[in-house]
């Protein structure tokens, strides 16, 4: 059985999603640890109402070799996703975890990605720039923003008279669909090569 640490930094949806799926015991992996770096986050309420571990860890934290890393090797961690986390994970942690740290972007990168390009941010670009399709992205980390391997993409049409929240909406639908089952392919078959999606 995998141990999954997740990284949030937000309400905590994608989170909730990905705890829940795996908490049944039969898919190969659970989620044992919760790491964020705001303390008034919604994530950790949600995690530990589902009675997940949480750490709440300060930039400084994270950034800490001798706090982080004990800490994830006490939970015997395995590997780790980003959902909704914002800061950058240090080259350590990539270090320690290769191929088995893994985020999801709400974009079909490498459109729309980088420093900054996170939630409504993302949104209000791909209406700005007239997209016709975006969607997610499932790729592993790297020490440069949205520029690891990519290992699973979905997509979904953008029609001319969409709003950013429209758009948020459609890729919300992408994220709670793929996400924890991509998750656990990456994690458990490491070799995994792109999928695609599209609806």
């Amino acid at each position: 059985m995998k141990r999954i640490a997740v990284f949030a930094s937000g309400s905590g949806s994608n989170a909730e999603n990905l705890i829940r799926y795996f908490l049944d015991g039969t898919k190969g992996a659970s989620v044992v640890l919760v790491v964020c770096n705001r303390s008034d986050a919604g994530v950790i309420s949600r995690a530990e109402a589902l009675g997940v571990d949480t750490a709440v860890m300060p930039r400084a934290d994270i950034n800490d070799p001798s706090k982080m890393l004990p800490m994830l090797e006490s939970h015997a961690v395995d590997a780790i996703v980003l959902a909704g986390f914002l800061l950058m994970v240090p080259p350590f942690i990539i270090e320690r975890y290769p191929g088995q740290i893994i985020n999801i972007h709400p974009s079909l990168l490498p459109k729309f990605g980088g420093k900054g390009m996170y939630g409504a941010h993302v949104h209000r670009a791909v209406v700005e720039a007239g997209e016709n399709r975006t969607g997610i992205t499932i790729h592993l980390v790297s020490e440069h923003y949205d520029e690891g391997a990519v290992m699973f993409q979905a997509s979904t049409e953008v029609k001319p008279d969409d709003t950013p929240e429209d758009v948020e909406r459609k890729v919300r639908q992408l994220e709670l669909e793929h996400f924890p089952r991509a998750v656990r392919d990456i994690i458990l078959t490491p070799t995994t090569h792109t999928h695609a999606a599209d609806e």
